[in-house]
């Protein structure tokens, strides 16, 4: 009895400390955008300057925050910047009546596009999201003007989570998953985050913030869980979709880093092949985390793209 009691104690405490800490983070970074609802799913993104639109969307850790120096940038260029928050990211809400897919997510964004009145926007995807712009792409190839794909993951072969992932599964398993999120992602998070930041920047540094950022945010059981959620939905999402990428007729930059410790190199140079009218950038010396250590170059993909389509770059 007397065991039972102090597991009883030691599952509150860690309970308790990890509420602290989840609401600690989200007092430290707040909501910084606007929110927009559809189907019911309340949805965060920061919105900068006039102009063409770009819509950015993040990888599979943290927020549209990744895009902060990206859209000042497009701002002073002359372009409207728009960064979500993918849903269960951040400050968006995620379903929970359906399967969160990337196909569902460009439905989602789809809806708060049109709602938000933004029409044919160039839209960027980085890492993750490699593959719902490309979803995008074929599922409304008339209501963009193109893509850009970061770094991006495109394809099943050398996916972290192309076997599998014992730590998604676990996650995602009802209740189980709930029960550890909440009692043990705050004390074993932080070590997990830093293995994961480390791997993610190599060899490059992680900018100063963004650690703290990652604890705040990722380290939420429910962003956690949409983490690794849409680690799952990634492999069988990319199976479904790959044999239609040359279905695609909207231009396409994609841009990939000499340095990229993942598989993310390969899938670049493997949809350029399936789509040899789209334009390849290979940046020397640039890893995976483009948005957050290299936002200049996002922007030149971007002019390179108006150049491409337009002949000339957009006036300011």
């Amino acid at each position: 009895m007397i065991a039972i009691a102090l597991f009883g104690v030691l599952v509150t405490v860690l309970y308790l400390y990890g509420q602290y800490r989840f609401r600690m983070g989200e007092k430290q970074f707040p909501p910084t955008g606007e929110f927009i609802t559809v189907e019911g799913i309340k949805l965060h993104y920061i919105s900068k300057g006039e102009g063409k639109p770009i819509v950015f969307l993040h990888g599979g850790v943290l927020t549209g925050n990744d895009f902060a120096q990206v859209l000042e940038l497009a701002a002073a260029s002359g372009y409207r910047g728009i960064s979500f928050d993918r849903p269960g990211y951040g400050y968006s809400e995620r379903p929970e009546n359906e399967p969160v897919t990337p196909k569902m997510q460009a439905r989602l964004l789809h809806q708060a596009l049109a709602k938000l009145g933004i029409e044919k926007p160039i839209l960027v995807g980085h890492s993750w999201s490699g593959v719902l712009v490309l979803t995008y792409a074929l599922e409304y190839p008339d209501d963009l003007s193109g893509v850009i794909t970061l770094g991006a993951g495109m394809y099943p072969e050398g996916y972290p989570a192309e076997k599998g992932d014992p730590i998604s599964t676990v996650v995602t398993t009802p209740v189980l998953g709930d029960a550890l999120m909440n009692t043990l992602l705050a004390v074993l998070g932080p070590p997990l985050a830093d293995n994961i930041l480390k791997e993610t920047f190599k060899p490059e540094q992680v900018p100063d913030g963004y650690r703290q950022a990652t604890y705040a945010y990722w380290l939420r059981p429910s962003q956690f869980k949409a983490n690794r959620e849409d680690v799952l939905a990634f492999v069988p999402a990319v199976k479904d979709l790959m044999g239609r990428y040359k279905e695609i007729k909207t231009p396409l930059v994609i841009v990939v880093g000499a340095d990229d410790p993942f598989e993310t190199r390969e899938h670049s140079y493997r949809l350029h092949q399936e789509l040899p009218t789209s334009t390849l950038i290979v940046e020397p010396h640039m890893a995976h985390m483009i948005p957050q250590n290299h936002p200049d170059v996002v922007m030149k993909a971007v002019e390179t793209f108006h150049l491409l389509v337009f002949s000339h770059p957009l006036e300011s």
